[in-house]
């Protein structure tokens, strides 16, 4: 895992293949949980430390910091917002991977752990193919890996959380970080 994969699920924290994008970003942005500010590690997926820092930027405005252990340094910036039972996370893709935004969600759990969770692909490739969701196929844009095509959803903002809190989709989010809170 890229630190940068890692904050693509802060919803910007995906684990590889191409970046699924939306038109818009999630609105209602919201003060995040205190508990969600502050120092996260992690291994990435070749068992390198991975640490993650999360601070308030401006307003409603988070910074997520990811740091290597080749001291590789990744900065981005993004929203929260909870709906029903669920906290979403919302920020600008990268523009080397196209337009939109990414969503994600997170949950801090009982043992101090921040859980990072991704969109299901094929769950919204369905949810397209079925009308529920408007979108289409896109290039992931890195033209290196050979890792098919990507999905730019351009539903609504509300139709994408009508979809994403109906209790019937709770599958389209894949957990695809765990990272423990770092001690002092």
């Amino acid at each position: 895992m890229k630190p940068w994969q890692v904050l693509l699920t802060l919803s910007f924290l995906l684990l590889g293949g191409c970046l699924d994008t939306f038109e818009t970003a999630l609105p209602g942005a919201q003060a995040a949980p205190k508990a969600l500010l502050g120092q996260w590690r992690s291994k990435d997926a070749w068992g390198e430390p991975l640490t993650l820092t999360i601070t308030q930027a401006k307003g409603t405005t988070y910074q997520a910091v990811a740091r290597g252990k080749d001291n590789s340094v990744h900065t981005y910036r993004f929203s929260v917002a909870r709906h029903g039972n669920r906290w979403y996370v919302s920020g600008a893709a990268p523009a080397s991977i196209g337009h939109g935004f990414v969503i994600g969600g997170f949950e801090l759990n009982d043992d101090h752990q921040l859980l990072l969770y991704t969109l299901d692909r094929e769950q919204l490739r369905q949810a397209v193919d079925q009308q529920e969701l408007s979108g289409r196929s896109v290039a992931d844009g890195d033209d290196r890996r050979d890792n098919g095509q990507g999905l730019h959803i351009d539903s609504p903002a509300e139709r994408v959380l009508a979809y994403l809190d109906d209790p019937a989709n709770s599958d389209v989010f894949v957990e695809t970080a765990r990272l423990q809170r770092a001690r002092p």
